[in-house]
């Protein structure tokens, strides 16, 4: 089995750094480990065994969602899941290598909200997300958080926005890229909001954006909390309001951007999907795994960590969610008049 992510491949008996520990698997053996777990698949020759793939470069919340995903897999049905990262296209490399797999059960693909945006991003694709790959299991759920730099006169959402209307054109906000789902929640403020600013993209938004935030070259980011949090802890920059429904943990005294602009909310999720046409007792099956670490003290500790919440369903609430940000991302990115010509 492999879940697919996006820029170097994880080989049996070796560890990326930071890497949860490799355990070699005989691929001979591995029939008989998924019939002993109700799973009655044929053995196919990955080179060292199952892989998720996942597209993004290995430390960010994506490739953390990849290997907790694995880990529990992994632990759950007793051999060793391998995180395959596959950079390129804004994730797309990823999605049409795990829709052109054998339908087996042995491919998997770290889903995120960036395969939603991509189905109105992106003038062409070579798949079809909703046709073309299963949902299996959502995974969990990470908060973007507004940030602004501590220069701007300003520290709740309602004095952001009026601070804007009163001085169109001098607000402009960081991204880890166009099209990124930091970017999208700053498309998705401006339309509700019915203010102006500019984009500003960034080679990932750790590569220039957070600092120039600070410094106030920027005035505001949607970044995704993991990579933010020691930044306003340390006051380094001001926190606004988080961008999901609920508050986070992590910052309980922070307001949600939905106090001030109702259904507002934009969220960095995780899942994991596989090729169309995989049994639906081997979804079923996988699903069930993922489900059941949501009581596993070390999984829900593992995301709290993060300020992620966990996403427990079956198959069809998966596929529901993602139909349903397909929709809403569709709408956002026609707002933000950005379009990407296929690569």
């Amino acid at each position: 089995m492999r879940i697919l992510a996006a820029s170097a491949t994880l080989t049996v008996g070796k560890a990326a750094p930071n890497a949860d520990p490799i355990i070699p698997v005989n691929i001979g053996e591995q029939l008989g480990i998924f019939k002993k777990h109700g799973l009655d698949l044929k053995i196919v020759d990955f080179t060292g065994g199952s892989r998720m793939t996942q597209a993004m470069a290995a430390g960010g919340a994506l490739d953390f969602a990849a290997r907790q995903c694995s880990v529990v897999l992994s632990r759950n049905l007793g051999q060793q899941i391998f995180v395959e990262n596959r950079t390129g296209a804004g994730g797309n490399i990823a999605v049409e290598a795990v829709a052109r797999a054998p339908a087996d059960g042995y491919t998997l693909l770290q889903l995120n909200v960036a395969n939603a945006i991509n189905t109105a991003l992106y003038e062409k694709l070579n798949f079809n997300l909703l046709n073309d790959i299963v949902p299996v299991a959502s995974f969990m759920r990470v908060p973007n958080v507004m940030e602004v730099t501590l220069s701007l006169p300003v520290k709740t959402v309602p004095e952001f926005i009026a601070y804007a209307r009163a001085n169109p054109g001098r607000i402009s906000f960081a991204s880890s890229g166009v099209g990124s789902s930091i970017h999208m929640s700053g498309e998705l403020f401006k339309a509700m909001a019915k203010i102006d600013m500019l984009h500003v993209p960034y080679r990932g938004i750790a590569a220039g954006g957070l600092s120039d935030l600070i410094t106030g070259v920027v005035q505001v980011a949607f970044d995704n909390l993991p990579s933010s949090i020691e930044l306003i802890r340390s006051g380094k920059v001001r926190a606004l309001a988080v961008t999901t429904t609920a508050r986070s943990e992590l910052l309980p005294d922070v307001p949600t951007v939905g106090d001030f602009l109702p259904g507002y909310e934009a969220s960095a999720w995780f899942g994991v999907g596989a090729p169309s046409g995989t049994p639906a007792e081997i979804v079923q099956k996988l699903n069930k795994e993922l489900n059941a670490a949501f009581v596993d003290p070390r999984t829900k500790a593992r995301i709290a960590e993060v300020g992620g919440t966990p996403l427990p369903g079956s198959p069809g609430d998966f596929g529901r969610f993602i139909a349903k940000e397909v929709e809403k991302w569709d709408k956002v990115v026609e707002f933000s008049g950005v379009k990407i010509k296929a690569e």
